[in-house]
Order: C-alpha cells, then structure tokens, then sequence
C-alpha cells in the first residue's frame, strides 16, 4: 500500500507500506520440518500428500515428539531410519480425516473423522503378519508392501499426513487432541507390559522414568501389578513419586540392591527397561527374582552385555519389545477411562514453525520437560 509522509525536511515522500499479515498457501501446498541429513532441519513448503488406496489424508492437530526421534534427526541409523534423505519425520499424532483414497470409504472411513495414529503399516501377508505380530513384519521397509511412518515413510510433523487405514483408530470426544497424539507411545507401553507378562499382584521394576517408562509404569498398574517400583533420577524421579510409584535414586544406592532390598531380598517379578542405557540391561536381569522376566523396550547405541550364568542358571527371560502389536484399542480404552494419565506428562507446547526450539527443550528436558506437543497449524509458540 503507497501512502504519503513528510521527511525532516517536510517534503511528501511516498511510502511503501508492507503487509505482514500471512497469507494462504497455494492449495497443495504444506509446512512440513523437512530433514536433509543429519542434523540437517527446516520447516518449509513442501508438496501436500494425496491418499493412495486404502490410505486417507489427514489434517494433523497435534504432534509430540518421540524419544526415538532424535535419533532419528541425528542420523544414528543410517540406511534404515530412514532408508534414505531428505525426511519428514514424526509419528505420534492427531488429525483428522480430510480426504479418502480408493478403498477407504467402503471400511467406512469418511471425512471429519478425529483419529490417532501409529507408524506401522504393515504388508498383511507374511507369517509374523498373519500371527499378528506385525510390528516386526518380515517385508519391513520394502516398498509397497510395508510403511513406518517418520521413519522411512513421510511422517507427522507437517501439517497434513497420508495414513494407511491400517495404522489409523478414531478417537473419543472425551480425549484432548494433545492426549490423542499420546496414544502411540501409551499403546507401545502397553505392548512393553504386555510382553513383561506379569501376574496380577507381581512387583514390577520400572527402569528409566522418561515418557515411556512413566506410561510404562501406569500400564503396569492398569494391568494389576501389585508394586511398581521406578528406577532413575532427578526431576524425572520426582515425577515418578508425584505419580504415586515407588522411586530409586541410582545416584543415591545401587538399583539392584535396592529393589532386592525392596522385595524381601528376592527382586521384582518382572524388569521393564526403558532408559536405552547398555548397563540397564544387565541390571534387569540381576534385580528380578528366579524365573523372573526382564522386557526391553530401551534401544541401546551399543552393545549390552548380559550375566549369562545367572540368566541361564535362573531361567531369566529377556525379551526385546518393538512398537505395539495390536494394543491402540485397548491404549485407547484405558486412557478414555482415565486408567492411564497422558495429559500429567505434558510439558511444553509449541507451533512447528518454532521446531528448533522444540526439539532443543526436549533434548535438553529443559524446564524438566517430558512430553513436548508441536502444533502444526499454529503461527506461533502456543
């Protein structure tokens, strides 16, 4: 807009006047945090998705950031997640339905539907597939047979995504959009407990209480341990305690003395490691009482090491835990009943134009953060 302004002189002069207000976007067009390379990252304008078969479009409401993301910004799997750059990652996250591919309406999938979603979507048809354990589906990563969303498929930190309807579930009026956006790793907990299998009334240890040890640990009470034990430190310990669960300060006593000491000098039913640490591992396996099962959701960078006599002499089961295999239903169910709390571990709120800085608090757990939501559709910090 020209208008006129007098100089120090008091001469008119024509003045341009810039519009700073924002203006919308070409239609398929998006803002998405596009990764290049390691620790390579911006959020831009990158060509908006369209739904393939048996796939739906999505306008995504809310995103929190993962634990595994990260890593996977930072490169530490290369040639796997992802199989290659550029990427758009994210995988935990709430929208809703805005268009439907080929296929989908006949599942009964239709616009205007709020759902949550997961990252895999799996081939269907090899024999892990089949027994329904198709988190570790045999053709992973093979193009048009297998997806995982934000890993090596385009993911959710943008602000419309392509789902399979295989790895979508409505979500219930009663569950916030930033609760919703939980229900990925609340399900992966879940599987994590499930695959602990402990017995109504076990000792249950819970180590490292990030965000999936905390949802850990209140699956583990969900599903009827009698004692939930959290290993750790610092503020996220306290949040542990402010929870209701019983804490050990690895800095303050040895863990594995500690829950022994806990339990009658015998150990926990069942470990549940969840910190990633190498030496957490080996710790499980030596704080569980005989015939006891240690289940490892934490994905070391390095090797760990395991006290084989005693895990042989003992009978101690370790098992490896890999996403969720069929758990969002019932994720979903209990946190709608309030048996789990997601909203308790929420921290920090960002839009994804201000990703640097959201990805930065919680590297860092600045301010003691835990779960950090990123809103796509926000103009700015919220």
């Amino acid at each position: 807009m020209i208008g006129g302004v007098r100089s120090q002189a008091g001469e008119e002069q024509d003045v341009v006047h810039i519009d700073l207000a924002p203006r919308p976007r070409p239609p398929g067009v998006m803002r998405a945090l596009v990764v290049e390379g390691p620790n390579e990252f911006a959020v831009r304008d990158v060509e908006r998705p369209e739904p393939g078969p048996y796939e739906v479009l999505c306008r995504v409401r809310a995103t929190a950031i993962c634990g595994t993301d990260p890593h996977i910004i930072q490169g530490h799997y290369p040639g796997f997640w992802p199989k290659h750059w550029p990427l758009i990652p994210g995988h935990e996250w709430c929208g809703d339905v805005v268009e439907v591919g080929a296929g989908a309406a006949a599942l009964g999938w239709q616009a205007g539907t709020r759902v949550a979603g997961t990252s895999h979507a799996p081939c269907g048809y090899c024999r892990r597939c089949i027994e329904g354990r198709y988190n570790i589906c045999e053709n992973f990563g093979v193009e048009g047979l297998h997806a995982q969303y934000g890993h090596n498929a385009a993911g959710a930190y943008a602000q419309y995504v392509v789902h399979s309807v295989r790895s979508l579930f409505p979500v219930p009026d009663g569950l916030s959009d930033e609760e919703a956006a939980m229900l990925d790793p609340a399900a992966i907990a879940l599987h994590t407990v499930i695959r602990g299998g402990h017995r109504a009334g076990d000792a249950v240890a819970v180590i490292g209480p990030g965000v999936m040890g905390l949802l850990v640990a209140e699956c583990a009470h969900a599903l009827g341990a009698g004692r939930v034990i959290v290993v750790g430190r610092g503020r996220r310990l306290a949040k542990a305690r402010e929870l209701g669960y019983e804490v050990i300060d690895f800095t303050e006593t040895d863990p594995v003395h500690a829950v022994r000491q806990a339990t009658g000098g015998f150990g926990s039913d069942v470990a549940l490691e969840c910190s990633g640490a190498p030496e957490a591992v080996a710790q499980g396996v030596e704080m569980v009482r005989k015939g006891g099962r240690v289940a490892v959701i934490g994905i070391p960078l390095s090797d760990a090491s395991l006290p084989m006599p005693r895990t042989v002499l003992d009978e101690i089961d370790v098992v490896g835990v890999r996403a969720a295999a069929g758990e969002m239903p019932r994720a979903i169910e209990l946190a709608a009943g309030g048996r789990i709390r997601l909203r308790e571990l929420i921290t920090h709120r960002y839009a994804l134009e201000d990703f640097a800085e959201a990805y930065a608090t919680f590297t860092e757990r600045t301010d003691g953060a835990l779960k950090v939501i990123v809103h796509p559709h926000q103009d700015g910090r919220v």
